[in-house]
């Protein structure tokens, strides 16, 4: 029953996002990573994890961009069932579900993230996420030595107010949108 209600509420969001301009979701995405870059927690984190996000996610570029300046970035790549981070400095290429992922090869250990941004579908204020369902976040977020603040970002019309969980689904520290 859970996995029917995960599946009906991304298609509803999903329908709320298609409804924005292409302005709406930059004028949108700057606000969000505005009001992100600001945080206490970003302004404190020497390594930043990051996303290269989606036509229907909060555009990352520019945060990567002004983030890079002052702190180390790293983005995730897919290998296999499992996700790993890398440092941004050495480019980017196009990888898995057509998804820009780092170059570099020597991955991140978990344990070296202050801070990671998590990209969604759905989020409650309280820090829960509804995913894409393929489980790369929340089987990042259970390994070994993961000590990361995470923040959720997401236009407003990604927030609801319940999400269905499982024992698997991991929550955020705070969500972040205008």
């Amino acid at each position: 029953m859970i996995a029917n209600d995960k599946r009906t509420l991304r298609r509803a969001v999903r329908a709320e996002i298609a409804k924005l301009s292409a302005e709406d979701k930059r004028q949108l995405s700057s606000q969000i990573f505005n009001n992100l870059a600001s945080s206490k927690e970003i302004e404190e984190a020497s390594v930043v994890a990051l996303f290269i996000s989606l036509d229907d996610e909060p555009s990352t570029a520019l945060a990567i961009e002004q983030l890079s300046l002052r702190k180390r970035v790293v983005v995730p790549r897919i290998e296999g069932e499992e996700m790993e981070f890398y440092d941004l400095s050495e480019g980017l290429q196009k990888g898995a579900f057509g998804i820009m992922e780092p170059r570099a090869t020597a991955a991140v250990s978990p344990d070296e993230i202050d801070v990671m941004i998590v990209p969604g579908i759905a989020f409650t204020r309280g820090g829960c996420r509804l995913g894409r369902g393929k489980g790369f976040y929340d089987k990042y977020l259970s390994r070994k030595g993961f000590r990361a603040y995470t923040i959720g970002v997401c236009y407003p019309c990604q927030l609801v107010k319940n999400i269905p969980t499982e024992k698997h689904d991991k929550m955020l520290d705070s969500v972040v949108t205008i």
